[in-house]
């Protein structure tokens, strides 16, 4: 396994649709291991496929309940419900938050790494992250639905008002 670059906003590969994968080999195996490394190292939620440069529809994704990393290959949403509204930010869009509403359950069928398909749910942060990272596979950013980014000072209120409502 290997550390992956991470390309950021305005490299030209966020912008671009992502191709089905159709081989279900040794590089796309050495891809979703690189990724899952890449992702741990950069304590992320999610990394898509063309974050590390590769315009191909993978995407990685951290299970919130169960800390393991979901492994998605040719990802489609089939159906999502409810609404949550929460902070977000992104691996390529270093130092950047922004808060955005999102499905609060999702429901994705993909492949696995050897092509055989299944159908995973999320919900909440697993469910954010979901969208999240297909989105990238479609050439979108989470910019888009931000109406503005938070201040270093909001979003530490924001942090502190979270935490004051989990205890």
């Amino acid at each position: 396994m290997a550390l992956r670059k991470i390309v950021e906003v305005g490299d030209p590969c966020l912008q671009k649709r992502c191709r089905q994968v159709t081989e279900f080999g040794p590089h796309l195996h050495q891809l979703l291991d690189d990724m899952s490394e890449t992702l741990e190292h950069a304590n992320g939620a999610g990394l898509a496929a063309p974050q590390v440069g590769v315009l191909r529809r993978i995407c990685v994704v951290l299970d919130e309940a169960s800390g393991e990393f979901i492994e998605l290959v040719n990802p489609q949403i089939v159906s999502s419900s409810g609404e949550q509204t929460g902070l977000e930010g992104c691996l390529s869009v270093p130092g950047k938050w922004g808060i955005v509403t999102r499905p609060n359950e999702v429901r994705v069928r993909a492949q696995d790494r050897y092509g055989k398909w299944f159908e995973v749910e999320g919900t909440e942060l697993t469910a954010r992250a979901f969208c999240h990272e297909i989105e990238h596979l479609d050439g979108h950013l989470f910019v888009e639905h931000v109406d503005h980014f938070l201040s270093d000072e909001e979003l530490r209120e924001y942090l502190e008002q979270e935490e004051r409502e989990g205890e």
